[in-house]
């Protein structure tokens, strides 16, 4: 289970029809872990929730179902399928609570994904003109791990057209894993690297696909004979290669 901390921070103000960087603080606080996974043997959990910032902080908790759509975006609707407690918490300058969630439905043959948001209430605050807060918004992981897991992928796709290229990576599995950078290298005829970039990834979710883009200068792409992909995860790593032809460059 990751324990790392987090904190979010956002800082800014609409005062009549401007924008006005103000420094004002919507609210500072820590939630660790940054996520929950549970099992047949693991229905529940905790978080703690610290507030770090100077003022009261309150705060509601959402439920929702995660799934990711047929380009990979991800899809948040609400759910009951959890239980957690409480769902409003209001916490003093330096007070850490705990917030206790679990699942009521069984593993099945396909992990389950949810987030649980915990988002501020901002207070109101008393200034000339309009005064818009700003909420922050952050959502934990929760996987319900299948019966018997298996986390693997491809890349479905490579193609590169009119300097564009494009890499299609599905998850063929039925648990989720994390895309944490595709590594891309170009080399020409002699062997030599003529081109280099990373693009970062994120979760993808059991059966989901995502496609990565990323343009490729012309006079670059006419100098790569052969185009290495790397698609690196948390579970494992995926390669591929592509042949280029200097037409694949064209406009």
């Amino acid at each position: 289970m990751v324990s790392n901390p987090i904190k979010k921070i956002i800082v800014c103000s609409l005062l009549g029809s401007f924008l006005i960087p103000l420094l004002v603080y919507s609210g500072e606080f820590r939630v660790t872990p940054i996520r929950l996974d549970f099992d047949r043997a693991t229905k529940s959990g905790v978080v703690t929730i610290v507030n770090e910032g100077s003022d009261k902080l309150n705060v509601q908790m959402k439920a929702f179902e995660w799934t990711q759509d047929a380009q990979g975006k991800d899809q948040y609707t609400e759910t009951n399928d959890l239980i957690f407690f409480p769902k409003i918490m209001s916490l003093e300058k330096g007070e850490e609570k705990i917030l206790r969630a679990g699942i009521r439905i069984p593993a099945t043959t396909k992990e389950k994904t949810y987030r649980l948001f915990i988002e501020e209430i901002p207070e109101p605050r008393k200034a000339e003109g309009v005064n818009v807060a700003i909420a922050i918004r952050f959502g934990v992981p929760i996987f319900v791990k299948p019966i018997k897991e298996e986390v693997k992928g491809v890349i479905e796709k490579m193609e590169l057209s009119k300097g564009n290229l494009n890499i299609t990576v599905k998850n063929t599995g039925n648990a989720h894993f994390i895309i944490q950078a595709i590594n891309l290298k170009g080399k020409n005829a002699k062997g030599e690297e003529t081109f280099s970039k990373e693009l970062s990834g994120w979760y993808l979710l059991a059966g989901a696909s995502r496609l990565y883009s990323t343009p490729v200068p012309e006079e670059t792409c006419k100098a790569i004979s052969k185009l290495d992909v790397e698609v690196r995860t948390n579970r494992f790593i995926l390669n591929g290669q592509l042949d280029v032809d200097q037409a694949m460059c064209l406009p």
